[in-house]
């Protein structure tokens, strides 16, 4: 644990305040400006669809020019974004809004790979450590997000604009401590069986079983905390509920997203990865129990702070599981692929959580999350079936 890997993990913190306003307010922005209600979560929708849209340019920039460059080129992305968002609130143009948030994907592109770049900054022994401490950085978006977005949403004449402005100076900070970590050169390229220095192809990593559930874990794990998450504020304001205590719900979720992270790489290397991440299904199952149990404050927040400690255990398992999956010279292919799945499948759930919370219900939402909980389940058991018969042989 070195100075580098604290300053990431201060940076992934920003990246999460980032995140945490962009869903606490873009779906309420989304419902004042948005030509009908259903459509209110699409400037969410559009963060996770900007990202997707980037994997494959965050990935050539990361080659081409390596870690720091193409972080601080996200992060002034996000800088521009977020004032395209505040004119777009002052303008109130709903289109606007969208696009803004497309472009600002770029920025989450480049943020999800921070905790690709936390195993390369620790020693190959505390690989998982060093993963799960820098998630765990994430601890200061669960404070600042939820509390810059209600100590500003009327800081400017135009409601949540002022929020918009605020994620400007986030993302300069962030901009100020990436530029004090170093980051080791990328490692020679080992030539392969037929002599090429390139790696494996993509198919050829997606055909190993750890590699796809990894890809599977992180996609899923994302993408029903995503669904559940992005509706809550709208099924709150139904409910009749303030902004303050939506604000509330979500900083506990994000307390549970990453509080674990001081402890999920030590229980990784203890009890292995497949039984931590076997243990964010059951938890994923025991947040959909509590949210059909009612609506009261207290049920949006037992839920979500189960759902936010389900997703750390699932995404640190998945991203330690892949590590092992491929080698350095593959990174960029590997990281990619990851995180275009787990985007891919951030757009569906955004998309489907605004449209079926507005016209469905907060519950049916929250049966239909059962279906990818047991896929999930069922991918991990089948792997760990495989690893079980291949010691016994």
């Amino acid at each position: 644990m070195n100075k580098n890997l604290w300053l990431l993990a201060l940076c992934q913190g920003l990246f999460l305040t980032n995140n945490v306003v962009f869903i606490a307010i873009n779906g309420l922005v989304g419902l004042q400006l948005a030509p009908w209600g259903w459509m209110a979560t699409l400037p969410v929708m559009g963060y996770v669809v900007g990202g997707a849209l980037s994997t494959p340019l965050v990935a050539r920039s990361q080659a081409r020019w390596g870690r720091k460059v193409s972080f601080q080129i996200g992060l002034a992305v996000a800088a521009l974004s977020a004032l395209a968002c505040a004119w777009a609130a002052f303008a109130g143009s709903f289109w606007l809004l969208c696009a803004a948030t497309v472009v600002a994907g770029y920025y989450s592109a480049n943020g999800q790979l921070y905790r690709f770049a936390a195993a390369e900054l620790a020693a190959p022994a505390y690989r998982e450590k060093a993963v799960s401490l820098v998630l765990a950085g994430g601890l200061l978006g669960a404070v600042a997000g939820p509390n810059l977005a209600s100590a500003t949403r009327t800081l400017l004449a135009v409601p949540f604009a002022g929020a918009y402005v605020a994620l400007v100076g986030v993302a300069l900070l962030s901009m100020a401590l990436m530029a004090a970590i170093h980051f080791a050169p990328a490692p020679a390229a080992r030539p392969g069986a037929d002599g090429t220095t390139g790696g494996r192809p993509l198919r050829e990593l997606v055909r190993q079983p750890a590699f796809a559930v990894a890809m599977l874990g992180s996609a899923l794990g994302y993408g029903v905390m995503n669904l559940l998450m992005a509706a809550t504020p709208l099924a709150m304001q139904v409910c009749g509920y303030s902004f303050d205590d939506a604000a509330l719900v979500l900083e506990w979720h994000v307390i549970g997203m990453f509080a674990p992270g001081f402890f999920t790489g030590h229980l990784i290397k203890r009890l292995g990865v497949l039984p931590v991440m076997g243990a964010g299904v059951l938890l994923n199952l025991a947040c959909v129990a509590v949210a059909l149990a009612g609506v009261e404050v207290h049920h949006f927040t037992v839920a979500l702070f189960l759902l936010g400690v389900g997703w750390n255990f699932l995404f640190t398992g998945s991203t330690t599981l892949a590590l092992h999956a491929y080698r350095p010279e593959e990174k960029d292919r590997a990281q990619a692929a990851i995180n275009f799945f787990v985007f891919a499948t951030m757009a569906l759930t955004s998309f489907a959580s605004g449209a079926l919370v507005t016209t469905q219900g907060w519950a049916l939402l929250n049966w239909g999350s059962l279906v990818p909980i047991a896929a999930l389940g069922v991918a991990l058991a089948w792997l760990g079936l495989r690893r079980r018969a291949a010691a016994a042989a």
